[in-house]
């Protein structure tokens, strides 16, 4: 059963080849917007550290220079599996321990958290890719939660605490359990962040979340009117910058 797949008493058969030169930088930034990464490759000329190439194409690996602190960034992939696979395949290539990941939610709870930032105190783990990084469980707590909610409260940015709840199957966020999440007090929903968490906690990394809610499940019918904006607005990389700035 997948309930069962955390195995620590046994080596992976296949582990990221830690590059002895890495990059050393103070916070890695993690987008997943191709309109963000062609916004800060015009904007901030970042040293390209690395070109990880996989099935699908290569991806860069960048770092570069902000308010004295050096930052590493790149473009993810959708999904768990996707998203944890290069974080692993980052780390190669950068040596920090810090990273700072946003992107979109769907609202669950429109009353709490439409048109806000959703900071994620807890996942509900409806994915695969975390069993095999963290013992079975329901939800995994986002450990520095309390870290991101404090910086939006310092610069009065709207944002809405919760938990929130991650699948990989978008398609099949049904109206049953939509209700059920709904219920046990999730307030939005994305592909990513239980399973980022968990390989985090694994690896010795921390991690720092925020999404940009942006369609709404929480109405008679599905509502993406701010989805794109929810992905590609520059604003929210300005919010990412400020606060990897801080931390």
């Amino acid at each position: 059963m997948i309930t069962e797949s955390f195995d620590n008493k046994s080596d992976a058969i296949i582990n990221p080849k830690i590059n002895k030169k890495r990059e050393k930088c103070d916070v890695c930034i993690v987008t997943f917007s191709d309109e963000i990464e062609d916004f800060v490759v015009e904007n901030f000329k970042p040293k390209q550290v690395g070109d990880f190439k996989c099935v699908s194409g290569p991806y860069p690996i960048y770092t570069f220079t902000y308010k004295k602190k050096k930052f590493g960034f790149y473009k993810t992939f959708l999904g768990a599996p996707a998203s944890v696979g290069i974080l692993e395949d980052v780390t190669t290539f950068l040596d920090t321990k810090e990273f700072l990941v946003f992107g979109s939610a769907g609202t669950l709870n429109k009353e709490v958290a439409y048109n806000k930032i959703v900071v994620p105190t807890h996942a509900y783990r409806d994915e695969g890719t975390s069993y095999h990084y963290a013992k079975a469980a329901d939800y995994i707590k986002i450990k520095n939660s309390k870290s991101v909610a404090n910086f939006m409260k310092k610069y009065d940015i709207p944002y809405a605490e919760g938990k929130i709840w991650t699948t990989d199957a978008f398609y099949r966020e049904t109206k049953n359990n939509f209700e059920k999440r709904k219920a046990d007090g999730c307030i939005a929903v994305d592909m990513e962040c239980s399973a980022m968490q968990a390989a985090c906690d694994f690896r010795g990394l921390d991690l720092f979340y925020f999404l940009v809610s942006g369609d709404l499940l929480d109405a008679p019918e599905w509502d993406d009117r701010k989805l794109r904006e929810a992905n590609h607005n520059i604003a929210n990389f300005n919010i990412a910058l400020r606060l990897a700035s801080e931390l």
